[in-house]
């Protein structure tokens, strides 16, 4: 078998790795325990450089390579993931000739990647839509965070309740309420800092963790829904942290046009919902409504309400007691949904299968790497 000369062992000192070149091949080589050993570089799961993870000694008492995209596994000298996955790394042989590293050509062991059971995301991945030309599934998501063990009335839900009543009533939709705080779910985790296509859709999150609580969210926003309203609490002039925990969530969704100009969100309507006991709502709305905007949703005119008493009402013990009161908030939800389900029913008759994205796309980045893509 032929070998290539990739790097001088003085370059790889013991208890380092780093991926090499090897003909048109990378490798990522591991001088560990005074054994040097090789495995094709990209991780079986989304192709992260195993040559910029790090190494760490299992229960098994073998030294295994961690991706440092989503965490895989493989034993660095046998390619094998742990104990109860059957997935394995291409690997190659490695010989040192006058203080050079020589990698094999080929690799010795083939890699192989194991079905992992049941895909219980496979409708996210293919995007299986759950709107019709006829449907109207409204969608109402509560940011409104508070202790489980201590219910409290909340202006915001309340709203968005009774908005969601009017749109059964009304217009006889189908409707869902998502509440934020019930659901257990990680932040983001800045995978695409590390690299634009360590970010997935669905989330690298949702793919490791079964009991993730964004994947209802995901599923409900993206496939099932035709309108969301969006309902938050002001919180020191801004919308709730719980907002924005599920707003770094949806990464996915936009990166998908940045990555690979999939556009998820296809004829949706969004509104707003805003209430706090001092002011900011237009710039809480202006928030929401750039956000939203990169997602791909529409907007009808007026698509936001809001109550506020302003700067001085400190008199919170009044507050929800005159929101219930309040002719305007009775109004403005009813209104509020009335211009979403008109908008809506022109928005269904828009053919989104040509949509133009005038977003950022990677090959327009302007690297080396990119300029090679184009």
């Amino acid at each position: 078998m032929k070998f290539i000369a990739v790097l001088p062992l003085s370059e790889l000192p013991s208890g380092s790795h780093r991926t090499v070149q090897a003909g048109s091949r990378r490798i990522a080589l591991f001088h560990e325990e005074g054994r040097i050993s090789a495995l094709e570089h990209a991780c079986l799961h989304k192709g992260g450089d195993l040559g910029e993870g790090f190494t760490e000694t299992l229960d098994d008492g073998q030294r295994y390579v961690v991706c440092p995209w989503h965490g895989w596994q493989y034993n660095i000298l046998t390619g094998q993931a742990p104990h109860g996955y059957l997935d394995r790394q291409a690997v190659f042989e490695v010989r040192v000739e006058e203080g050079m590293i020589m990698v094999s050509e080929k690799p010795v062991v083939t890699a192989f990647r194991a079905e992992h059971g049941h895909d219980g995301l496979g409708d996210l991945r293919r995007a299986e839509y759950l709107t019709r030309p006829e449907s109207l599934h409204v969608l109402g998501i509560s940011a409104t965070n508070m202790n489980r063990s201590l219910p409290r009335p909340s202006t915001s839900e309340t709203a968005l309740q009774a908005a969601l009543d009017f749109a059964v009533s009304e217009y006889g939709a189908e409707t869902r309420m998502t509440r934020l705080r019930d659901l257990q779910f990680r932040h983001c985790e800045g995978y695409y800092s590390r690299h634009e296509e360590a970010c997935t859709w669905p989330c690298s999150i949702t793919e490791m963790d079964p009991g993730d609580g964004m994947t209802g969210v995901y599923r409900d926003m993206v496939l099932w829904a035709d309108v969301v309203l969006l309902a938050t609490p002001i919180r020191w002039g801004n919308a709730s942290s719980l907002y924005y925990k599920m707003a770094e969530r949806l990464n996915t969704v936009q990166n998908q046009i940045t990555l690979h100009d999939r556009v998820l969100i296809r004829n949706k309507v969004v509104s707003f919902i805003i209430t706090g006991g001092q002011d900011n709502v237009q710039g809480v709305a202006g928030q929401l409504n750039a956000f939203f905007a990169d997602l791909g949703f529409i907007f009808p005119p007026f698509n936001y309400m809001g109550w506020s008493r302003g700067w001085i009402a400190e008199d919170m013990q009044h507050n929800v007691e005159r929101f219930m009161k309040s002719r305007y908030v009775r109004r403005s939800v009813k209104e509020l949904v009335t211009n979403a389900v008109q908008l809506l029913r022109q928005v269904k008759q828009i053919d989104s299968s040509h949509l133009q994205t005038p977003k950022p796309r990677i090959a327009e980045a302007g690297s080396q790497e990119a300029g090679k893509k184009q």
